[in-house]
C-alpha cells in the first residue's frame, strides 16, 4: 500500500500540491491532470527526486524516503536520459549497479529478459544515440524493471509510442499486473487509462478531486466527458 498524508509542495508560496491525502492498495492506479496539475511533482516526491514541504508518503508502512522502501520502487521519468554511447545492454547493466541491491554478474540474461519484455531486444548491442523516441521510451521502461521492483512509478510512459507499441507496452503492465506488482502511472491518454487502470486519481491546481474505481467515476460515460465536468466544476 501507498499512502499519501496531507502532502504538500509549496514553489514561491504556491502550493503546487495541496494537502494531498490518499492512500492507494490497487494493481494499476492512474493519475490524471491537465498540465501542471502537480502529478509529476508528486511522481518526483514519491522516488525523492524532490522533498515535500509538509506531509508524508509511506510505502508498505515505511517512510517513502526509507532505504527498505526504495530498495521496493522501479522509476520511469517522463523525459528519460540515456547516455548515448552505451549500449542497450550496456545502459541496463549501468542501472543495475546504481542500484546496488544485487550483483551485476551473470545478470545478462535478467537484463536480456526485460528487453524482450519491452519489444527491443533486437537492439541490445546498438548504441543508445541510433534509438528512435519510440525505443528509448521503451528503454526507460526496461531500467525501471531492472531491480524487479513491487511498486512501479510510469510518468508518461505512453507518450512517443504509436498505437501498436501503446498496446503492447499495456499488454506488459497487464503482465506485470498478473505478477502481483503495483503500478502508479501519470498520464494524459485518457483512453488507456480506462483500459488498463483498476483505478483513478483526478488531480487538479495540486488538489485531489477524485480517487476510486474508475467505473465508479465514469457512471456510464466516456471516461473524458466526466474528467472534463469534473476539472470544469473545480476551475
Amino acid at each position: 500500500m501507498v499512502q499519501f498524508s496531507h502532502l504538500t509542495k509549496t514553489y514561491k508560496k504556491r502550493n503546487v500540491v495541496d494537502d494531498f491525502t490518499l492512500s492507494v492498495d490497487v494493481p494499476i492506479f492512474g493519475f490524471l491532470g491537465q498540465n501542471g496539475a502537480g502529478k509529476t511533482t508528486i511522481m518526483k516526491m514519491i522516488v525523492g527526486l524532490l522533498a515535500p514541504t509538509r506531509g508524508t508518503i509511506m510505502i508498505n508502512g515505511k517512510p517513502s524516503t526509507d532505504v527498505a522502501a526504495k530498495t521496493k520502487i522501479g522509476y520511469m521519468p517522463e523525459t528519460p536520459y540515456f547516455y548515448e554511447h552505451m549500449t542497450g545492454l550496456e545502459f541496463m547493466r549501468f542501472c543495475d549497479e546504481l542500484d546496488g541491491s544485487a550483483g551485476t554478474t551473470g545478470r545478462t540474461e535478467h537484463y536480456e529478459k526485460i528487453l524482450k519484455k519491452v519489444g527491443i531486444y533486437a537492439a541490445r548491442d546498438a548504441e543508445i544515440g541510433t534509438y528512435s523516441k519510440g525505443m528509448r521510451q521503451r528503454l526507460g521502461f526496461a531500467q525501471a524493471l531492472v531491480n524487479d521492483p513491487e511498486y512501479l512509478f510510469l510518468d508518461e510512459p505512453l507518450d512517443g509510442l504509436d498505437p501498436i507499441g501503446r498496446r503492447e507496452m499495456k499488454e506488459v503492465m497487464l503482465d506485470i499486473k498478473k505478477e502481483g506488482k503495483r503500478i502508479f502511472l501519470n498520464t494524459h491518454i485518457l483512453y488507456d487509462v480506462e483500459e488498463v487502470c483498476d483505478e483513478v486519481g483526478i488531480i487538479h491546481k495540486g488538489k485531489l478531486l477524485y480517487a476510486g474505481p474508475v467505473k465508479t467515476f465514469t457512471a456510464g460515460k466516456h471516461l473524458e466527458e466526466r474528467f472534463m465536468e469534473t476539472v470544469a466544476k473545480a476551475s
